[in-house]
């Protein structure tokens, strides 16, 4: 009998473990939901161009390991094949066409990548001056609860005061 009781009194503690359980993981999706994607400056959730966005896909494909070890790779086979040639070399040993190549790629890359860092680093830039303006208000509002916390307990002293009036209040 005891036993059941026992049992009884677990599952209902269960049942409400559960309900907080459940709140506590909506709070938290909640929370997740709206910490990262609402917190961003104005000016950051404006549509990109068409240019922006492919000087971003370039900068982040161009800085990849499968880039490089893809280029790395096309360059083997191309050397490989003029040098093993006999007859019919497009580009033979100083590998001219291929150095044309090689440099044609950097200066195309070189500017696309550095509009993408640029924009980057004014992205960095604004983030970082409103993460500041937001840390400035949140100070202000702290320095403001600290006063009124302040003045409650100079509150809290003269209601004891008046309570138990042998008390002498310390003067801080």
């Amino acid at each position: 009998m005891i036993k059941k009781k026992m049992e009884n009194n677990t599952s209902k503690g269960n049942h409400n473990n559960d309900n907080n359980k459940g709140i506590y993981y909506k709070l938290r999706q909640t929370i997740r939901k709206n910490t990262l994607k609402n917190h961003r400056h104005p000016i950051l959730k404006a549509e990109l161009t068409l240019g922006q966005r492919s000087a971003d896909w370039v900068a982040k494909w161009a800085g990849s390991w499968v880039f490089i070890i893809g280029l790395l790779s096309i360059m083997a086979v191309w050397m490989v094949m003029n040098f093993l040639m006999i007859k019919y070399k497009w580009d033979p040993y100083p590998f001219i066409l291929l150095n044309f190549v090689l440099s044609t790629l950097a200066a195309l890359q070189a500017p696309v990548i550095l509009m993408s860092q640029n924009r980057q680093t004014e992205r960095d830039r604004i983030n970082a001056k409103y993460d500041y303006q937001v840390n400035r208000k949140a100070e202000r509002e702290i320095q403001n609860v600290q006063k009124d916390l302040n003045h409650i307990k100079v509150l809290i002293k003269k209601i004891d005061c008046v309570r138990y009036p042998t008390k002498i209040p310390k003067k801080e």
